[in-house]
């Protein structure tokens, strides 16, 4: 059985910083990409970072210079470090593998 678990969301101050975790088990992890996701009520989920099973990376524009996402194929781990976080970043954070599996999501707030 596969289970996706996204952790280390919370309240941050704007300016301050957050790195999110997604940890996968039951399925082979490194054959897969991965990407982090987010949404705020009323809006579609979007696309914040995306990295293939190589490790190329991608990023909403929004997110450009501030976001990192990475893996660690051996802990079947993915990340997400956000710094200069802003208001707008504000949203429940979602992690996929592959195009199927979703966690749960972790909700991210920035205010001061």
């Amino acid at each position: 059985q596969v289970q996706v678990v996204e952790s280390g969301g919370g309240l941050v101050q704007p300016g301050g910083s957050l790195r999110l975790s997604c940890a996968a088990s039951g399925i082979r992890f490194s054959d897969y990409a991965v990407g982090w996701y987010r949404q705020v009520p009323g809006k579609q989920r979007e696309l914040v970072a995306g990295i293939t099973s190589g490790g190329r990376t991608n990023y909403a524009g929004s997110v450009k210079g501030r976001f990192t996402i990475s893996r660690d194929n051996a802990k079947n781990m993915v990340y997400l470090q956000m710094n200069s976080l802003k208001s707008e970043d504000t949203a429940v954070y979602y992690c996929l593998i592959g195009t199927y599996y979703w966690g749960q999501g972790t909700q991210v707030t920035v205010s001061s």
